[in-house]
């Protein structure tokens, strides 16, 4: 129900802001939107699963440079070349976005091997140097911007059909978060998703009962990862711009706390969170400078009286409804 009222009002964004002339607000949330699929994915792992994952940000980040490369080469008219394989270049999104949901499930398995063979801390720090190693990686590619980033000046379409306005557009992502929350439901009730949580609460006595946790954690590493691609290929698409900074390790840090703000609990919770962030990030940043200061007292204030986040207002609200209705 949440996630329904949820998408329900981000799908009212583009007519308000088009009845109020203001079309800005449509960029923000649309931010909002492919954030909510990147923290949503991190939360499987995260909420579900128990991994604190600073990597999500080159999942992300890779999933667009892919996009901008392939892009890139469609608008010089050469040949993307890597280890003797030509590959044309193209603004074709029916193309270039699936592919680079491919190159993040490799990249996602191949890391996924070594990271989850640890645990507690020693997960944290290798995904951050994972993530830190493939930021500079972007940095160093000075044929696509460098440090400066890559704009996404072909045309980009899906199969001929020319890529849509901002507001067609806007409702192609909320589309795409619908197909992930569905998908992520779907794999939490399922019997996967029953096996990540008990690993996640007693990793210990779940191997005694005979269930090995490395290849259900793999999995969802790589599903998680992908998805979070998704989110960073829609956004990279919807700036027409990628640079290293979206492969930041900040980056990852701010999906984590987007999940934590909106609960890790709930499925729907990350992209609660997302909206809220981004509302705070655009109000608090127009006030004063400090404004992550303002985001830092916020957080800490939803920690201490939400256990839950802020999807435990929902439960207070249907508890408070419950109980006028029996009173």
């Amino acid at each position: 129900m949440p996630a329904f009222i949820i998408v329900g009002l981000l799908a009212l964004v583009p007519p308000v802001c088009l009845a109020l002339e203001d079309p800005f607000f449509i960029r923000v949330f649309m931010r909002a939107i492919n954030l909510g699929i990147a923290a949503a994915a991190l939360n499987l792992i995260l909420g579900f699963g128990g991994l604190v994952s600073l990597m999500h940000a080159a999942f992300m980040g890779i999933a667009g440079y892919v996009v901008g490369v392939l892009a890139h080469h469609e608008l010089n008219g050469d040949a993307l070349n890597i280890a003797g394989l030509s590959i044309p270049g193209t603004g074709n999104l029916l193309v270039s976005i699936p592919l680079a949901l491919v190159v993040v499930a490799v990249l996602s398995l191949v890391t996924g091997a070594i990271c989850v063979r640890t645990k507690g801390i020693y997960f944290i720090m290798i995904t951050l140097a994972f993530n830190q190693m493939l930021y500079y990686l972007a940095v160093a590619a000075e044929p696509y911007g460098g440090q400066d980033g890559l704009q996404l000046l072909s045309d980009l379409h899906f199969g001929g059909v020319p890529l849509p306005a901002q507001v067609g557009f806007f409702y192609i992502c909320l589309a795409a978060l619908v197909v992930v929350l569905v998908l992520l439901d779907l794999i939490v009730k399922s019997r996967f998703g029953m096996v990540l949580i008990a690993l996640r609460q007693n990793e210990t006595r779940a191997a005694a009962l005979g269930v090995n946790a490395y290849p259900y954690q793999l999995a969802a590493f790589v599903i998680s990862g992908v998805l979070a691609g998704l989110g960073g290929a829609l956004f990279a698409v919807g700036q027409k711009f990628v640079s290293p900074a979206d492969l930041a390790w900040l980056r990852s840090g701010d999906l984590a706390i987007i999940a934590v703000l909106g609960g890790i609990a709930m499925v729907w919770g990350p992209i609660l969170g997302a909206v809220v962030w981004v509302m705070l990030e655009l109000v608090f940043s127009a006030w004063t400078i400090h404004w992550l200061l303002l985001i830092g007292v916020f957080i800490i204030l939803v920690t201490l009286f939400l256990n839950e986040g802020l999807a435990e207002l929902w439960k207070r609200l249907i508890f408070a409804i419950g109980r006028r209705n029996r009173g």
